[in-house]
Parts: structure tokens; sequence; C-alpha cells
């Protein structure tokens, strides 16, 4: 798999999530300025007290133009996650191009590098497991776990250029890695909006070591 693969593009993401697909210009701006407030209010006061209305007034629109996208705020706060998502997606092929990795390990590091710019740079990424917790079973679909197809698509990577051995096994554990990684970055930011770089480097030696216990 193309290395581009692992990419998605945040407005197609979000096109099965909104009530009117933003196909032109305007209505896609008017979709991502909706969620920047969103994202916003949940950097200020966390995602279980966000509302359509705070959004609304953040957003300098009115409550109809919000619920012409998202029927609600757990629909706000999935379309936030699935940008954010596909927003990581975008700087992990970046910063694999720029790293140029020369083993799987390194490649793999690239996407510990992508989290940690990610809760550096993007507002409200902090909240998308929150978001996904809140969904609870409902979410369940092509798009719900995100890990997993996230997962293939990196295993395919790092099968087609390290020479990794493809299937569900590597996929299985490349998604119990990044779930490692995950909880561990995350934690790096509780308490740092720079993060905790002991924790980063926890998430870096860990998820180096579990891996490499199948493929050293």
């Amino acid at each position: 798999m193309p290395i581009h693969d692992l990419a998605k593009d945040p407005e197609r993401s979000l096109a099965a999530l909104v009530r009117t697909e933003p196909i032109q210009e305007r209505s896609a701006a008017r979709v991502d300025a909706l969620l920047d407030a969103a994202a916003a209010v949940v950097d200020e006061i966390g995602f279980d007290r966000l509302t359509t209305a705070m959004v609304a007034e953040r957003a300098d629109a009115s409550i109809g133009t919000v619920y012409r996208y998202f029927p609600d705020r757990i629909a706000l706060l999935q379309g936030l996650r699935e940008r954010a998502i596909a927003r990581f997606r975008v700087a992990l092929v970046q910063r694999i191009e720029d790293v140029q990795p020369s083993s799987w390990a390194e490649a793999v590091d690239c996407a510990v590098d992508a989290s940690v710019s990610m809760y550096r740079s993007e507002p409200g990424f902090r909240i998308i497991r929150f978001a996904d917790d809140e969904r609870g079973n409902e979410s369940a679909g092509d798009d719900a776990a995100e890990a997993v197809p996230f997962a293939h698509a990196l295993g395919q990577v790092l099968s087609t250029e390290f020479g990794l051995p493809a299937g569900e096994e590597l996929e299985f554990r490349l998604s119990i890695a990044f779930d490692i990684g995950d909880a561990l970055v995350g934690r790096a930011f509780v308490s740092s909006d720079d993060g905790d770089e002991r924790y980063i480097a926890e998430a870096r030696a860990v998820i180096a070591a579990y891996l490499g216990r199948y493929y050293s």
C-alpha cells in the first residue's frame, strides 16, 4: 500500500456525519467553522458541558445553522473526532515523508510524533476518546473503531516497505500498540499543554519493546 493511502480526506470523512453534505466550498467552510467553535469550547470547559447553543454563539451562527449540519451535540463531537483523526493521518504521512524512516520501528515512531504534534496543535484533539465513549455502541459501523482500519492501513505499509508479515496478527498487535501509546501520550497532556516528555518517552519505549518482541 502506498504511504499516501494512510491519509484520509477530512471533508469526505465528515460527509456521512452531517445532515447537509458539505460539497460546496462555502458549506465546507461553514462546517469547519462550527467544528472549530466546538473544539474551542471543548478545550475551555470540557466535552461533557458542550451544547449546540454554545457552538452557535462561538461560531457567530444561528442555532438553525448548527442543526442544519449536526442534529445534536453528540454529532458535533463525532464530527470533531472524525476531522481530527483525518488530520492525524495527514500529519503522519507528512512526518513519514519528512523522516524517510529506514526501519519499521522508525515508521511506527512517526505515528507517535504525529500524535504528539496533534495534541499540541489541534484544538479539541484530546477529547477524541471521550466523544467516542459517549456515543457508546450507537457508533458501531464502518467508521466506529477507527484504530482497526488504521492498523490495517499502516500494517500494509509496514509490510510493503519493511517486510513485516502482513495479516490479522500484525494489525492486532499494531492496534494494541496504538492503544497503549495513545493512553500514555494522552496522559502526558493531562497537566501540560506541551506534554510531559517523560510519558511521551515511555510511550515510544513501550511500543518499541512490545512490537520488538515479534518483529525484532
